[in-house]
């Protein structure tokens, strides 16, 4: 059962997971040769910064974007489940987002962009956007998530604030992937006033990385 409305160049759909009910908010492009499907973190929503510009940014590229949120957000809780849970509802929503019959771009921002690592393989993803991927909690570096971005196997890129306490991008190790730093942006790619670049720049530097890596995506 899914419940559909439309505004002013957005579609809202709602559809029912073995998690619960999740939402799409899908940004359509209008000669679309991909969908990027993007989901929030576990203290957030999809209006974070990176994903609102992503959706106001890549249709004009060809590029649907479908923004996600996961069950437990559509109820009204403050705090994400665990793991398992998050990919049952990630698990759920597949079907609606290859509706299309378009590629697939798994991603997310931090915890969501690990359940698109995770998830990746099983549900046929064509590639993983990885945003702000948390690589170990904060000051607790022993404690390393590598393996599961290391084990997406798809073609990956990893968009990384510069002083994310989740992870900075010079303590990501090798591995097949591409990594794109956001000069001084924390996890939520906010960057300090006295940075070198804006606000706005910091965000375009994930847009612009975006916009040509899934441009070189077969």
């Amino acid at each position: 059962m899914t419940h559909v409305t439309k505004t002013a160049g957005t579609t809202t759909e709602t559809v029912e997971t073995d998690a619960g009910t999740a939402r799409i908010t899908w940004h359509a492009a209008k000669k679309a040769r991909l969908v990027l499907a993007v989901s929030h973190g576990a203290g957030g929503g999809i209006e974070a910064r990176d994903l609102k510009a992503l959706a106001e940014v890549l249709p004009a590229h060809g590029v649907t974007v479908a923004r996600v949120e996961q069950p437990w957000r559509v109820a009204g809780k403050k705090l994400a489940p665990a793991p398992k849970t998050l990919d049952t509802g990630w698990r759920g929503l597949w079907p609606a987002l290859t509706r299309p019959g378009l590629p697939v771009v798994s991603g997310g921002r931090s915890a969501g962009a690990r359940v698109a690592c995770r998830t990746a393989t099983e549900l046929g993803a064509h590639a993983v956007l990885a945003l702000s991927f948390p690589l170990h909690p904060p000051g607790k570096p022993e404690k390393s998530r590598a393996e599961e971005l290391l084990g997406s196997g798809v073609p990956t890129l990893v968009v990384q604030g510069g002083n994310d306490p989740f992870g900075k991008p010079e303590e990501f190790p090798e591995g097949p992937y591409r990594l794109v730093e956001v000069p001084y942006g924390d996890h939520g790619f906010a960057v300090p006033k006295r940075a070198e670049i804006s606000q706005d720049e910091a965000v375009a530097v994930i847009t612009d990385a975006v916009v040509e890596w899934t441009g070189s995506l077969g």
